[in-house]
């Protein structure tokens, strides 16, 4: 639900846990501003566009943009000729997106509990999608994200990036910081073999992190 380059004011104090309702309410009252800011796929980075776009390229089957927001990154995926269906929480989200690109397949749902058959996806990006998640909650959603997606099937996760993992006062509301290789050890411990992965930092923007893994056959 989040991006790279939200960097505005820190939000006030959360709940001790970053429930998925907290994080759907923050969003949701800031929906209409997020959207006006970062609701298109001109503002992201180009270099994301060329990262996502390329794994998009290695991708058999259908694509699940899980956490999509928006749902720019979604329809980039559907006008690259992927099936490509977005879900947010955040219903707000998902209006905007089905009114801004009519074409493309969004529904509220989590990616902590996808309500899909197992196997059914030859890819999931998750771009942003898990930054306000527990540790725990993070480690069950790339369970969840392996149960759907084939053997062999591809996820791309993109996070924040740090020398240790810690919380941090993100525009919207709480966020972790994950070093890739606490973030590695997860996704090898859900059922994935790692790929590749990247880091950055732009200008004016937090580190960055990228991570593709595929299910081990």
């Amino acid at each position: 639900m989040s991006e790279s380059g939200a960097s505005a004011a820190p939000a006030p104090p959360a709940s001790p846990r970053m429930s998925a309702p907290i994080v759907r309410d923050a969003y949701a009252a800031r929906a209409d501003e997020y959207v006006d800011l970062l609701g298109s796929v001109d503002a992201m980075s180009p270099i994301d566009r060329d990262r996502i776009g390329r794994w998009a390229e290695g991708v058999v089957g259908r694509i699940l943009d899980a956490g999509c927001g928006p749902g720019h990154w979604t329809a980039f995926l559907h006008d690259q000729g992927h099936t490509a269906w977005g879900i947010d929480l955040v219903p707000g989200f998902i209006d905007r997106a089905r009114a801004a690109f009519p074409g493309v397949r969004y529904r509220v749902a989590s990616i902590h509990d996808l309500d899909e058959p197992d196997g059914t996806f030859g890819g999931v990006l998750a771009w942003y999608s898990l930054i306000h998640a527990e540790p725990d909650d993070v480690a069950s959603a790339l369970r969840e994200v392996a149960r759907i997606l084939r053997p062999g099937g591809s996820l791309l996760i993109g996070f924040f990036d740090g020398e240790v993992r810690d919380v941090f006062p993100h525009a919207v509301t709480p966020a972790y910081r994950w070093p890739r290789a606490l973030m590695r050890g997860l996704l090898e411990g859900a059922g994935y073999e790692i790929v590749s992965e990247e880091s950055r930092t732009d200008p004016g923007a937090r580190p960055h992190a990228a991570i593709e893994a595929r299910v081990r056959a």
